[in-house]
């Protein structure tokens, strides 16, 4: 019986070739798309899932709050005391893990000369991570590790740099050409989806000792320190988030008795990557709307595969029906006829699978290369992979195959048989609605891409308030000691100069496009109290940042080597000035700022520029000079040729500053990469855009060729009566045109308000416009029109004779 089903399910695919190839074509890019999103999903949602004991593992977050007890700052890295009072205070807290991230740092082998290894993520961290996090020890001893002063942990990756294939254990490092440390255990590098990926990890001891803080572990001021706690099994984090409020209003205070305006809560670590993004994360994290987002529309693509399975099997129900009486007049069964129906659409799903698994094959380089993703052959080895291929088989055979095998199993064969078969158009509320849903679904899509397309041009179109072409930005040498690190930069200014390669140089903490996590509160006017102090970011510069980034200048001047005391002065930006209380920028020249407890005046007011990029909104900066302030030196490069300025600058540098190594970069280029994430999510966003309305004009197609076919009669006694081609297409075509305009009017309001919703996540966004929602009308029903066209024109340019006689 079996064996029968299957012969007649191939023979039903083998002799409608067209309506086969346009399931299985559809079903195969739907498959294809799904699958590829789902992985990029899965991808997302696995970060942190390697560690053991993830489910009981949290970040402390904190928010800083101002007088109003409005929220001031999120941060990622709170206080340094916040964990040891955790573990003081909650008996639920089975460990605390602290990690400090250092600033980058050259790291040698002691003993040996040559380039050093730059290490860009580096942390000081407490004997506790090892405990809490898993991450394999390859070498040393887990019970000491990071226990004493001076002593630190190497990544695999770096012990292989530095020591090749020796044991590094026991062995010294240097840190900036300075500081001897040993090593004393090497631990395997973190996995890509995990939020952090130390380098090096440096005894929690040793910050402890050289920063000379007696009050380092209990302070309620000092933020910088990420802070993760371990529940004890069967813990309840929102009840001890509950009791925070409390603790925090018992202890938290600074030596004076004023009290600390901080909130805490308790973040799962597998929400870290998504939802976390505060100051000073360890790594830039994903978007958990984004990935939802995509999720949708993998959903969105599938559906419309099948939907266009249900109302082709549907609208040949009138064919089917002689073959489903003459089963039943001889014996067949109800549930048998469903069967062999269900057994036809798993069988198209099957090769619509298996040309899925090749059209992966053959995209996933592109895919890779648009989402930023790495996946490989081997996911074809993954049992996540396998159980979602399985999972959409196995649905795809029900879902699209369930609705057409109860439809034409219940015909009656005494009816077939007398020729009192229902009519074609029985069943059409039904195709029409799903017809209404897939192009709602693909309008939704289409203008969610022009919105994600016009925000991203907006953001690369406005003024930055800054000057970033041709600028060059090397990354700030190491090991320098600070008495002759000013007179080197000058020397490499001067020489430069020389060359006429550059127009200005400057050092800076911070550069444009670079959060700035130095945050200061408590600022106010001198002679203020100490409750109006306010909350700003910090940018310490030399005297040449201004005219070498082009800022405006609204009031006062910038800072210049020229001027004596110059250490003892301060810039405001426009939004920190008006902060600080003044609404005009000239009456701010000469007032005095308290700053924590030293005393330095306004000599200037900068315009607003963006510091980051349109999507965050313009923060209140301080400007603080440093001649030989050690962060990254950025040059205007004036030569045409970029090649010959960048080995240039890269002879002086090394002359100047041996050892270190040339690392450099485009301000342009930094900046740009902001909007990496955004370009590629609405590339993304375009491409399976595009997938589901050629997949929704796939069905369309097959749909159009069957009710041409039905009406073949018809359309030739219209043309015997006179009408011409136009009327006869515009008759085929205005049912169709009828259901793309409801589409439009359920799907458009739905753009517009998940839209507005994801354009509400920046701080600088454009307006939606009707551009947006009238252009993908018109593209549908354009693409429509010409879906339809293609059998409608041949239908109306047939001879009428021999319409009428076929009938």
């Amino acid at each position: 019986m079996w064996m029968n089903y299957i012969k007649i399910a191939w023979r039903n695919l083998s002799r409608n070739r067209m309506f086969s190839i346009i399931n299985i074509l559809g079903l195969a890019i739907g498959i294809a798309a799904s699958l590829l999103i789902l992985q990029y999903v899965s991808n997302e949602l696995s970060y942190d899932g390697f560690h053991e004991k993830k489910d009981r593992i949290y970040r402390v977050q904190q928010q800083r709050m101002d007088e109003g007890n409005n929220l001031s700052t999120n941060w990622a890295a709170g206080t340094f005391g916040v964990g040891t009072h955790l573990k003081n205070e909650f008996t639920e807290v089975e460990e605390v893990v602290k990690l400090i991230k250092a600033q980058p740092l050259l790291m040698n082998v002691a003993g040996k000369s040559g380039e050093g290894l730059r290490i860009e993520q580096a942390f000081w961290a407490t004997p506790s991570f090892l405990k809490v996090f898993s991450v394999p020890l390859l070498k040393g001893d887990a019970a000491t590790v990071l226990s004493e002063p001076n002593t630190l942990l190497l990544s695999e990756t770096v012990a292989k740099k530095l020591f090749g294939e020796e044991d590094p254990v026991g062995k010294n490092v240097l840190r900036n050409q300075g500081k001897v440390f040993r090593v004393v255990g090497v631990y395997a590098d973190l996995p890509e989806n995990s939020h952090i990926h130390p380098q090096t990890l440096t005894s929690w001891s040793t910050f402890v000792k050289d920063a000379e803080s007696p009050g380092l572990e209990t302070t309620w001021t000092w933020d910088g320190c990420l802070t993760y706690v371990l529940l004890r099994p069967g813990s309840d984090p929102a009840a001890m988030e509950a009791r925070f409020p409390g603790m925090v209003k018992r202890l938290a205070k600074m030596k004076d008795g004023t009290p600390v305006h901080v909130a805490y809560s308790l973040m799962p670590l597998s929400d870290i990557h998504l939802y976390s993004h505060g100051r000073m994360e360890a790594e830039p994290n994903g978007d958990g709307n984004t990935v939802y987002l995509l999720l949708g529309i993998a959903l969105f693509i599938i559906v419309i595969a099948w939907i266009n399975y249900i109302n082709l099997a549907t609208a040949r129900a009138l064919n089917r029906a002689v073959e489903v009486g003459v089963r039943k007049a001889v014996g067949s069964q109800r549930s048998q006829l469903v069967w062999q129906f269900l057994l036809e659409s798993a069988l198209l799903n099957a090769l619509a699978v298996g040309l899925a698994v090749l059209l992966m094959s053959a995209v996933m380089p592109l895919f890779n290369n648009i989402s930023g993703q790495s996946l490989t052959m081997s996911l074809f080895g993954s049992r996540v992979f396998w159980t979602a291929l399985t999972g959409l088989y196995l649905a795809g055979s029900l879902l699209s195959g369930m609705y057409p095998a109860f439809v034409l199993s219940r015909f009656k064969p005494e009816a077939v048989l007398k020729g009192k078969v229902i009519s074609s158009r029985q069943g059409a509320g039904l195709r029409k609605a799903l017809v209404v849903f897939q192009f709602a679904a693909s309008l939704f899509l289409l203008v969610g891409t022009l919105i994600v397309f016009k925000q991203i041009r907006f953001m690369r179109s406005q003024e930055l308030g800054f000057q970033m072409e041709q600028t060059l930005v090397v990354k700030a040498p190491m090991a320098v000691d600070d008495a002759i690190y000013g007179q080197k930069l000058a020397a490499l200014r001067n020489s430069l100069r020389n060359e006429s390669l550059i127009r200005e140089l400057t050092a800076s903490s911070y550069i444009p496009g670079q959060p700035v996590d130095f945050n200061a509160a408590g600022i106010r006017l001198r002679g203020e109290d100490f409750k109006m102090g306010k909350e700003y970011r910090v940018v310490t510069t030399d005297g040449f940042f201004v005219q070498a980034f082009g800022l405006k200048m609204l009031a006062g001047r910038g800072f210049s080597d020229q001027f004596g005391g110059e250490g003892e002065s301060v810039m405001f930006n426009r939004t920190g000035l008006r902060k600080l209380g003044f609404a005009k920028p000239e009456d701010a020249i000469g007032k005095q700022i308290n700053f924590w407890e030293k005393f330095y005046t306004i000599v200037g007011v900068v315009d607003d520029f963006h510091q980051e990029s349109l999507r965050e909104s313009i923060e209140p900066l301080i400007f603080r000079y440093e001649p030989g302030v050690k962060g990254a030196i950025s040059m205007r490069i004036t030569a045409d040729n970029a090649q010959q300025a960048i080995t240039k600058v890269q002879q002086q540098y090394a002359a100047l500053f041996p050892d270190n190594p040339f690392d450099y970069f485009f301000l342009d280029q930094y900046f740009d990469n902001q909007y990496k994430a955004d370009q590629r999510f609405g590339q993304v966003f375009g491409v399976f855009t595009g997938l589901a309305i050629f997949v929704a004009c796939l069905g369309l197609f097959g749909l159009a060729s069957f009710t041409v076919m039905q009406r073949t009669k018809e359309i030739g006694v219209r043309k015997v009566l006179g009408a011409s081609v136009p009327q006869i297409l515009g008759l085929l075509y205005r049912e169709y045109a009828t259901l793309i305009l409801w589409a439009f009017g359920m799907g458009a309001p739905l753009a517009w308000w998940f839209s507005s919703r994801w354009l509400d996540g920046y701080a600088f966004r454009t307006g939606m416009g009707w551009m947006p929602f009238v252009l993908p009308l018109l593209i549908v029903l354009v693409v429509a029109f010409l879906t339809v066209g293609i059998q409608s024109f041949r239908a109306a340019t047939a001879n009428p004779v021999k319409s009428l006689r076929s009938e």
